[in-house]
C-alpha cells in the first residue's frame, strides 16, 4: 500500500501522543505542581502543526531506500519536539502573545496563574515556566530519538546530526535577536540569518538524520544539501512575508508582528536598499516601534510593495524552489520519496501559514 504524507503526519502525532503520556506520568510523580505543565505541553505538540521537519526527515529516508517502519516514525517524531521547544523560546524572546491562534505558552501560563490567584507576577512566572517547559521539551526530543528502536549503527548516526541541527538552531536564533542591536542588516547577512535561524533545521537537517537512518552515501547527502539550501531559504523567505503581509485569521499571528519586533529580514533588507531617502527615513522611524499602529504597519507595507521588495522576495522564492526541484530530479532517490519530497518541497515554500 503506497504511503502518503497525510499517513505519516497522523502516525507521527500518535507517535508524539503515546510518548509524551509516559513522561506526563513520569512528571506527576515527581509533584503534583507540574500538572500546571501538562496542558501547555500538549498544546505546543499536539495542536496542529504542518510536521514539516519529520516528514522531511522521514521521506529523506524513504528516497534513500530505508524501509517504513515505526523506528522511523519515532524518529521523525522527535524533531518536533525540537521544533516546539524552539517556538517556546522563541515567543518569549519576541514576547509574542500567540501562536497558531491560540495565546503563547508564556501567556497561557501567566493566565493560569492569575486564574489560581496565585502570588508574585504573573507574566515572570509565565516566561520562566515556559523557558523550562521549551527546555523539557529540548531533553525529550534527544530521548525519544534515542528510544525510537533505530539499529545501533543508524542511532549513532542520527545523534551526530541530531548534535549539529541543534547547534544550527541556537546559533541561527542568536543571529536573529542580535540582528536587530547592530542597526540595517544588509541583505547577504538576513539571508545568512534565515538560513540558520531556519532553513536548515527545517530542510537540511531533517533530511540528513532521514538519510542517516538510511545509511545512505554520501552523494544522497550532497544531493540533499543542494536540493534543502535553497528550499530552506524559500522557506524561510515565504515566513518572512508572511510576517507582513499574512491573514492573523490564518497565522494564528498579530498582524504587521514581525514589523513592531524590527525583525531585519531579506524584505527589510531589500526594502532599504531600493527604497527612496523618504522611505528609508520611515523605516528607520516606524521598524522595530512595538506601538505601532494599523496605520502604520500600512505605510511600512505600503513602503515594502511600492519599492519592489514584496516582487524581489518572491522572484528569489520562485528561483531556490526552482533550482532545488531541478537537483530533486536528476538526485540518486528512490522514485516515490523523489515525488514525496517534490510536494513537500513545494507545500513548505507555497502556503499561507
Amino acid at each position: 500500500m503506497k504511503v502518503t504524507s497525510v499517513d505519516v503526519r497522523a502516525r507521527v502525532g500518535l507517535a508524539l501522543e503515546n510518548f509524551l503520556a509516559d513522561y506526563v506520568a513520569v512528571l506527576g510523580r515527581v509533584g503534583e505542581e507540574l500538572s500546571d505543565l501538562e496542558a501547555p505541553l500538549q498544546a505546543s505538540v499536539l495542536a496542529g502543526g504542518k510536521r514539516l521537519r519529520p516528514l522531511f526527515a522521514y521521506w529523506g529516508a524513504r528516497a534513500a531506500g530505508a524501509p517504513d517502519d515505526e523506528p522511523l516514525i519515532r524518529a521523525a517524531a522527535s524533531l518536533e519536539l525540537l521544533h516546539a521547544f524552539a517556538l517556546i523560546h522563541d515567543d518569549v524572546m519576541d514576547g509574542s502573545d500567540l501562536r497558531r491562534g491560540r495565546p503563547s505558552a508564556h501567556r497561557a501560563l501567566a493566565s493560569a496563574h492569575r486564574v489560581a490567584g496565585r502570588h508574585g507576577d504573573p507574566d515572570r512566572y509565565g516566561s520562566a515556566a515556559a523557558i523550562l517547559l521549551g527546555d523539557l521539551l529540548l531533553v525529550l526530543s534527544e530521548q525519544m530519538l534515542a528510544t525510537a528502536g533505530l539499529s545501533a549503527p543508524a542511532a549513532l548516526r542520527t545523534r551526530d546530526v541530531f548534535a549539529t541541527m541543534r547547534l544550527e538552531l541556537m546559533a541561527g536564533q542568536y543571529l536573529d535577536i542580535s540582528a536587530p542591536t547592530r542597526g540595517g542588516v544588509p541583505l547577504e547577512r538576513a539571508l545568512r540569518i534565515a538560513q540558520y535561524k531556519s532553513g536548515k533545521y527545517t530542510v537540511e537537517a531533517p533530511l540528513h538524520l532521514g538519510a542517516a537512518v538510511a545509511g545512505a552515501p554520501a552523494a544522497v547527502i550532497d544531493a540533499y544539501t543542494a536540493f534543502a539550501l535553497p528550499i530552506g531559504e524559500a522557506f524561510q523567505l515565504r515566513d518572512d512575508l508572511l510576517g507582513v503581509f499574512g491573514d492573523s485569521e490564518v497565522t494564528g499571528k498579530p498582524s504587521g508582528e514581525d514589523l513592531r519586533e524590527g525583525k531585519q529580514t531579506v524584505l527589510i533588507a531589500a526594502t532599504r536598499e531600493q527604497a527612496t531617502e523618504a522611505g528609508r527615513a520611515l523605516l528607520v522611524e516606524r521598524l522595530g516601534d512595538p506601538g505601532l499602529d494599523e496605520a502604520g504597519v500600512t505605510a511600512l507595507r505600503e513602503l515594502i510593495v511600492d519599492c519592489g521588495a514584496r516582487d524581489r522576495v518572491e522572484k528569489m522564492i520562485a528561483e531556490r524552489c526552482t533550482h532545488a526541484l531541478a537537483v530533486l530530479e536528476h538526485a540518486p532517490l528512490t522514485t516515490e520519496g523523489r515525488e514525496a519530497l517534490r510536494t513537500l518541497a513545494i507545500a513548505a515554500v507555497d502556503r499561507r501559514a
